[in-house]
Formats: C-alpha cells, sequence, structure tokens
C-alpha cells in the first residue's frame, strides 16, 4: 500500500483570521501537538504548537502570533522513512502533506507510520538481532554483509543505531540461520558484539570453563 493512502483529511487547517479561543478550543478536543494554519488563499502557513497556543491571547487572531507557526511538511510522494525522520525531528505527531503545487492535502498520523515500520521484514520475519559495533573508519557494509552470507545468513534489515567520532554500533536482522557461527566470524574481523540476541556460544564456553576453573581452585 502506498502511503499517500494513509492521507487524512478531517482536519481542516484554521484560517489565519481565525481567533486563537477557537485554537485552543481544537487542542482541548483532540491529541495532536500541532494545527495546521493557512491563509485566504488557502496557502498553507505552518502549525502552530499546542503550548505556544495555550500562551497567546484567546481573543486575538491567529495571524498576530504568524511567527510561531513552524513549517514543517511533506510532499504526498515523500518515502515513508523521510516522513518518519520529520516527525522525529520535528516531535510533532501530526504531518501536513502537500502537493508539488503546496497545496494542502492533509496529513499523516504518527502511529500510521510508524505501524508500516512494524510491517517490514526487520520486526514482521523471524530472526536473530545483532548489535555489533567497530571503528568508524573501519567498518563497511560490504563487509558485514559478506560476514552474514557467508555464514548463510540472510540480511533481513540493518540500521546504524549509534555514532560516536570514533565508533559505529550497527543493529542487524538476521535470518535463515543460528547467531553463533556469525558473531565468531565478527570476531575475527575485530567487531564488537555488543548484544546477540540469541545464544551466544563463545560467551557461555567462556562461562562454563571460568565456573570449572573457579571450582578446581576452591578444591
Amino acid at each position: 500500500m502506498k502511503l499517500s493512502e494513509y492521507i487524512i483529511n478531517d482536519i481542516k487547517p484554521l484560517n489565519s483570521n481565525s481567533k486563537i479561543k477557537d485554537l485552543q478550543l481544537l487542542f482541548n478536543q483532540l491529541t495532536y501537538s500541532h494545527i495546521p494554519v493557512q491563509n485566504d488563499e488557502g496557502v498553507f502557513l505552518g502549525s502552530f504548537f499546542e503550548t505556544d497556543a495555550h500562551c497567546f491571547d484567546s481573543e486575538k487572531p491567529l495571524s498576530e502570533y504568524i511567527y510561531s507557526l513552524e513549517d514543517f511538511f511533506v510532499r504526498d510522494n515523500t518515502l515513508w522513512l523521510d516522513v518518519l525522520e520529520a516527525f522525529a525531528v520535528n516531535s510533532t505527531n501530526i504531518m501536513p502533506v502537500l502537493n508539488i503545487n503546496n497545496e494542502y492535502l492533509g496529513y499523516y498520523e504518527l502511529n500510521d507510520v510508524i505501524s508500516l515500520f512494524s510491517e517490514s521484514p526487520f520486526f514482521s520475519e523471524a530472526g536473530g538481532i545483532l548489535v555489533v559495533e567497530k571503528g568508524i573508519n573501519d567498518y563497511s557494509f560490504s563487509e558485514v554483509s559478506q560476514i552474514i552470507e557467508s555464514n548463510d545468513g540472510k540480511i533481513l534489515g540493518a540500521f546504524i543505531s549509534k555514532m560516536t567520532s570514533d565508533l559505529v554500533q550497527i543493529t542487524l536482522k538476521i535470518g535463515n540461520t543460528g547467531l553463533n557461527d556469525i558473531i565468531q566470524t565478527f570476531r575475527r574481523y575485530s567487531y564488537n558484539i555488543v548484544s546477540g540476541h540469541e545464544e551466544d556460544g563463545y560467551i557461555e564456553s567462556l562461562k562454563e570453563r571460568s565456573d570449572y576453573l573457579n571450582k578446581y581452585l576452591n578444591m
């Protein structure tokens, strides 16, 4: 299903000549963080943030507070991952959608976009989650892929989950095989295993040997 099919238009943008009390009333009735606004010509101007709206004089028109409008939106052909990023960057749960002519078409709701992410193979397919870490100048996705595929694994998803000035952390969803052999190969390529949500035979082996050694020394 195309993301554009999730566009909702049951909330029309308020006119910039509307009263602030109309905006406040709308916020009281809805659970959205922002409400879109347009001018008399139907041109989208931006969105008011709920916290700001409740600080305004309720009898004044919205046009008095145009400076407070937040100018974020996406196009009707924007990819869903970019839409999700726009939600995160602007700390909102409602995203205005405009066409190429800057006409307001409606909005996306955050939960709908997140649901698309949950339907991706990263979440829907069976597999193990592995988080690996390496120097930021030393890793490559081609190497990561080669390590997994050489052990008959199948990459269901991968993304950079953390990055510092010297390290990068990669979260992987791997199907079609167990993780133990893959984990050992990553270690041979000098990757640090941050987390493997499946039994890590190497760690278990070390733990068993340590327990055995402690028993021997305590005899």
